[in-house]
């Protein structure tokens, strides 16, 4: 690896790794191989395999023994490439002052200034403490066997977090507009309506579920969950897909079904929406199912060290004051949460998962000096 201290060879180092979800690709021995000349210890933990699941490559790296201990957290596993690219994918080609790449932006780019940050760190002299870097191959995926079976790990290893930067695209535009002190949470339900079948000339010998399954859903559409909270925007519900599978014109069909995802604000919880839910079905009547999945908590970091830290930075950088959000959708943070004080700070994300992906070679050193300037902060060395 060349020197460590600029984040665009290892960015396309990993960039070149063909690592869509739930394959590595050599990704994660890419960057185990740069820490590893930086002096971390790292440890690859594979898990999935257990369950009859394609095996998910995920890494703990550590530097330093003592507390406190600094957690980057991230991923490099990234979405299917799609179509209307200009560029290769996966050559990491830098065009015009810009890299290209899935995943440039979301989210290789981030854990390349980071590692970068730290080896200019490290040319100060050592900290006083631990950084470590938590990195996943399943954030993309159904994330079972990321994030979350790694902190167990660790959990498990008596390994604290102290506070966590998670390097996701945070930004809409340009790079110090936003940092994610919260996300909120997301419910996926499919709502079954149950009847029977029967000839359209004869309604009175069939059930025709549809007319209650359209109630039901008038009911939960019919006015807003919520007007929103201190710190969220309003919970928001979308329906997702409504589905017969009737093909004929004459025929009653014996079930229909719509798909729905709700995002909850911190004024909810899981559990409430689903009770809401069924309320709304039960006051309709007759035979239905509803199947619920909560991918996510909402949750929200109050304003402090980590947040505090990050605006100094970020001022001191790019001469922006970045606004403390909880807009978008979910990330690992929502895990990682349940271990220290987390909040999210990366790239902007305007390409992200679009074709050419990309993010300007500029932005890419200003994230560094901006990850530096954090970890100075935090372990009291001069900037």
């Amino acid at each position: 690896m060349s020197d460590l201290t600029n984040p665009l060879p290892l960015a396309q180092a990993l960039i070149r790794r063909p690592s869509v979800t739930p394959e590595d690709a050599g990704a994660m021995s890419v960057l185990e191989n740069a820490l590893k000349e930086l002096g971390f210890s790292c440890t690859r933990l594979s898990f999935g395999a257990e369950a009859g699941r394609p095996p998910i490559e995920n890494l703990y790296a550590k530097l330093g023994s003592k507390g406190p201990n600094f957690c980057f957290a991230g991923h490099t596993d990234v979405v299917p490439v799609g179509q209307g690219w200009t560029v290769e994918p996966f050559t990491g080609e830098v065009i015009n002052g810009a890299l290209y790449g899935r995943g440039a932006a979301d989210m290789k780019g981030a854990i390349a200034c980071f590692t970068a940050a730290v080896a200019r760190l490290l040319k100060q002299g050592t900290p006083q403490g631990s950084i470590s870097l938590l990195i996943t191959g399943d954030e993309e995926g159904r994330a079972l066997d990321g994030t979350q079976a790694v902190l167990r790990f660790l959990a498990a290893h008596g390994e604290e977090l102290d506070l966590c930067l998670v390097g996701e695209p945070t930004n809409p535009l340009h790079l110090g507009e936003m940092i994610k002190v919260g996300r909120r949470g997301s419910l996926n339900a499919t709502l079954t309506v149950f009847g029977q079948q029967g000839h359209t000339a004869y309604p009175h010998l069939a059930d025709n579920p549809l007319p209650r399954l359209v109630a039901m859903l008038a009911a939960i559409t019919g006015e807003p969950l919520d007007q929103g909270s201190e710190h969220f925007q309003p919970s928001t519900l979308a329906l997702t897909s409504i589905d017969v599978g009737n093909p004929a014109t004459n025929v009653i069909p014996a079930q229909g079904a719509a798909r729905m995802n709700v995002r909850f604000n911190d004024l909810h919880r899981g559990a409430d929406i689903e009770t809401w839910l069924r309320e709304k079905c039960d006051a309709v009547g007759g035979a239905y199912e509803l199947e619920v999945e909560i991918s996510g908590e909402s949750f929200l970091t109050p304003p402090g060290q980590l947040s505090d830290m990050l605006v100094r930075a970020i001022k001191s950088v790019t001469g922006r004051v970045p606004e403390l959000s909880t807009t978008g959708g979910t990330s690992d943070a929502r895990f990682i949460k349940n271990a220290c004080p987390v909040a999210e700070f990366g790239l902007v994300g305007q390409s992200m998962h679009k074709a050419d992906e990309r993010v300007t070679l500029a932005d890419l050193d200003s994230l560094t000096a901006i990850y530096l300037a954090v970890l100075q902060d935090y372990f009291g060395m001069p900037c």
